[in-house]
């Protein structure tokens, strides 16, 4: 596996991109990220002091009906890397790892089909560490605030975690919001729901008005992670 390790960077997960052809996974990190991406388009904070990388992986022979084995495979190594730095991390469907409450890392996926199958999958990954969130108004999580740890540690765990194998069990296992009432937002519409389950190809099973549906995009929240 290839590691690159750059100062600044638009997005790595921009920068990757000219290994796509090959066969090879390719791990590039930045100590800064300038045009760092989230979900739906959304900007990401990327100040130096946190982790941001992006694995190019080349599944073997991963049916694309389970694509979603790649964001439970980079969620489970983020909650792994931040057990063994003190946190007690926990999932928030579909892409977002909490701590305490708040986010602590962001995971953002774009799988490349081929023949049925995941031939590629660039899976990007932002984890605070010791990174400045006071421009956040307090809804994240630093690792730093669980244990002294710097962020070459940190990283290193994350590369470490990303190469070992990891099941959709294990996944569940940090969800802890199933059987509780969310809010559920579709577009412009947003309407009270229970959680059920996390269906294998990353749909989240929710009642909502006496009726059971799968989501496959949205967005939830839930007013107490803990209680």
């Amino acid at each position: 596996m290839k590691i690159e390790l750059l100062e600044e960077v638009t997005s790595t997960n921009d920068f990757i991109r000219q290994y796509l052809g090959g066969e090879e996974d390719v791990i590039v990190c930045a100590k800064r990220q300038t045009a760092g991406r989230g979900t739906k388009g959304r900007s990401f904070l990327s100040e130096e002091g946190g982790v941001y990388l992006t694995a190019l992986l080349h599944p073997k022979d991963l049916a694309a009906d389970r694509a979603f084995l790649m964001m439970a495979h980079a969620a489970v190594a983020v909650c792994r890397t931040a057990e063994a730095f003190g946190a007690d991390p926990e999932i928030k469907w579909a892409n977002d790892i909490l701590a305490g409450g708040r986010k602590l890392s962001g995971i953002l996926i774009e799988n490349i089909l081929s023949e049925g199958k995941v031939h590629a999958s660039i899976v990007g990954i932002g984890l605070n560490v010791g990174n400045d969130l006071a421009a956040l108004g307090g809804i994240a999580a630093r690792l730093c605030d669980y244990s002294a740890c710097t962020t070459e540690e940190v990283r290193s765990r994350l590369i470490a975690e990303l190469r070992k194998k990891s099941g959709f069990s294990e996944y569940l296992s940090y969800v802890k919001f199933c059987g509780r009432e969310i809010s559920v937002r579709e577009g412009a519409r947003e309407y009270p729901a229970v959680a059920r389950r996390i269906l294998p190809d990353g749909r989240l099973e929710i009642e909502a008005d006496g009726e059971i549906r799968s989501l496959s995009a949205a967005e939830i929240s839930i007013s107490a992670w803990r209680q």
